[in-house]
């Protein structure tokens, strides 16, 4: 080092001034000795401007002798080598055998389920190849593959676009045209809307999709899928709702109205409550939210346009209109809780609701002054003129007489005592049936449940929710918490409440009584050596049999998601959980990935039927002690 200092000394003095006084800058920043100016250009005898301009000099070239932090970027994919050629002609030769496979449209590209398995168990073979040249070989977008080889969510490009085809005129259907449509559904591997372009376009034969819909589900090649039907139930109900008289009971409910001030959208809940004997709309209140302080509004609203309090007001099971401020608002008044899951049961305020919904016009205001005031105001307004105006209005139903002359009518002292008796038998069976359902529930899960709705933070002041929730089996309660966070951490949760919770744990507890009746079903049936189960187990004996355990996992995953039977599908599932637990438990998590991630990938069945599929797997491979 002593010898490179003084070469630099005799050689170039001047660059030795700028390297020291670029030293001195950087030991002052870090509080350390160093010579002053002068004494740097002193011992260098170097002209003061010559060494600032090289100093310039150095500053700029010095961080460029140094390559930047983090990884070097990634090099391109590597160009076409022997393995990414046939990659290329598996691909190709694939969809040249199963036509409709893969099928574009005007935006994205649409793939049927055996395509994507097909890719899946290509990339399982070929897992050396990195995933953007293994994208390029197989002429896929890398973030659709990307996708695919996660777990990935029901994608809403996996439903099929809304056709515009205009359905041509159909002609009398001939044997041969209707035997081609026959022939070409087995063999075509897309959607039904693309089998109809194939056949109108390709086919050339002139059958709408109405057409080609009837004759494949005829000759039961296609099962269309259908909305249930109405509920016996809706119409054996009605009428069953016990009134007495006007003031004896009121039904409260809140609706949710939007307002659109100056481009800007507001949205403001309308509590109101309606007499249930006369159907009169007697109060209303206009807040931000369905609260506590709206039902107290309303409440205190009604007394006054009438002149005194019920003798019981209705309300829903939503948590905020049970709390100690509605109950000390409500002084006298019984408090009792509508029937869950009977809308019918609040008739009088939900047919009010749709009387408004019918005359509301849109509410949008252009205005610049005070926005949320003016909705508020606004939407106060729409409410009072609508009820007054409606409460006058005659009724055919009641003889031509109106809300407000049905109101009018004076009850007996008789009549007055038969319904308060009444209404609080009503309220104290509800309470000793809550009581009931609390006293059979376990201490240890109505424990946990506390823990559980203090860290989510959800509403259940009277702890009724909980008690409903925690008469329901450990594992479907476990599950239901697990997919209320899991919806909530999504950004996919309709309804952030207790009340949500409750359905989940109720809808996995049906769904775990019938999966438990399906499997008794199958035990029994198979101690009668049934024909169908003695096929089955044949079919599982010899898919089991294959020593390649990812062969045996595919061939059970697509049995099951192939069947519509629950009994089959729970069949398959069963003894796929079978064969993931025969290996070394180290070995599960990764199998129970690879089998999650193929069940997702089959976009044939709704996203509920996938997700109860890797729910039911998951809890026959881990079983909860």
């Amino acid at each position: 080092m002593p010898s490179v200092a003084e070469k630099l000394l005799s050689v170039c003095p001047v660059v030795a001034c700028a390297l020291l006084l670029l030293a001195r800058a950087l030991c002052q920043t870090l509080a350390l000795p160093a010579p002053t100016v002068v004494e740097i250009l002193a011992a260098t005898k170097t002209p003061r401007s010559s060494a600032y301009d090289l100093l310039d000099v150095l500053v700029e070239l010095l961080p460029t002798l140094v390559r930047t932090r983090g990884r070097p970027p990634k090099p391109p994919p590597a160009p076409t080598s022997t393995e990414s050629s046939a990659l290329t002609r598996a691909v190709l030769g694939y969809v040249m055998g199963h036509p409709g496979c893969v099928h574009r449209g005007g935006v994205r590209q649409h793939y049927s389920d055996a395509f994507r398995r097909f890719v899946l168990d290509l990339r399982a073979e070929h897992a050396s190849v990195e995933v953007e040249a293994f994208a390029d070989a197989t002429e896929l977008p890398l973030g659709t593959l990307k996708d695919w080889l996660r777990s990935p969510a029901s994608p809403s490009a996996a439903t099929e676009p809304a056709a515009t085809l205009a359905d041509a005129e159909r002609p009398d259907a001939e044997g041969a045209q209707m035997q081609t449509v026959l022939d070409a559904w087995p063999r075509w591997k897309g959607g039904f809307l693309g089998f109809c372009e194939h056949v109108q376009g390709e086919l050339r034969v002139p059958f709408g999709r109405d057409m080609l819909a009837r004759i494949l589900e005829v000759n039961g090649l296609r099962r269309p899928a259908r909305r249930d039907g109405r509920t016996p139930d809706e119409i054996a109900t009605r009428g069953a709702f016990r009134t007495f008289f006007a003031g004896a009971q009121w039904v409260g409910d809140g609706m949710q109205v939007p307002v659109v001030v100056d481009g800007e959208r507001f949205t403001f809940n309308v509590e109101l409550d309606v007499d249930a004997y006369s159907g009169a709309f007697v109060g209303a209140s206009v807040r931000p939210e369905e609260d506590a302080a709206a039902v107290v509004e309303a409440f205190n609203d009604g007394v006054l346009s009438t002149g005194a309090a019920p003798l019981a007001l209705l309300l829903d099971n939503r948590p905020s209109n049970h709390t100690p401020d509605v109950d000390i608002a409500l002084g006298d008044t019984i408090r009792i809780r509508a029937t869950p899951e009977r809308p019918q049961n609040k008739a009088h305020v939900e047919g009010a609701f749709g009387l408004f919904s019918q005359v509301l016009p849109e509410l949008v205001l252009d205005t610049r002054r005070g926005e949320h005031a003016l909705a508020s105001a606004f939407v106060s307004v729409a409410v009072q003129l609508w009820a007054r105006t409606t409460n006058h209005r005659p009724r055919k139903d009641r003889g031509g007489r109106s809300r407000v002359d049905l109101y009018s009518d004076q009850p007996s002292d008789e009549q007055i005592e038969q319904a308060r008796r009444e209404l609080r038998e009503t309220a104290a069976r509800q309470e000793r049936a809550r009581r009931t359902r609390e006293a059979r529930c376990r201490p240890d899960v109505l424990l946990l449940l506390d823990m559980q709705f203090a860290r989510l933070g959800l509403l259940d002041p009277e702890r009724h929710i909980r008690i409903a929730i925690a008469g329901h089996p450990f594992d479907a309660i476990i599950d239901g918490i697990a997919i209320f966070e899991g919806k909530r951490l999504a950004n996919t949760l309709p309804a952030d409440n207790a009340r949500y919770l409750h359905g989940i744990v109720r809808n996995i507890a049906a769904k775990a009584e019938g999966e438990h009746i399906a499997r008794r079903l199958f035990a029994l049936r198979l101690e009668a050596r049934d024909t169908m189960l003695a096929s089955l187990v044949a079919a599982r004996d010899i898919a089991c049999a294959v020593p390649d355990t990812t062969r045996v996992v595919a061939d059970c995953v697509d049995r099951a998601l192939a069947v519509q039977s629950p009994l089959e599908r729970t069949f398959w599932l069963d003894s796929l959980a079978n064969v993931i637990r025969a290996r070394d438990p180290a070995e599960h998590a990764a199998l129970f990935a690879a089998t999650a991630r193929r069940i997702e990938a089959t976009f044939a069945v709704t996203p509920r039927e996938r997700h109860d599929a890797v729910r039911l797997l998951a809890d026959r491979v881990l079983v909860l002690a």
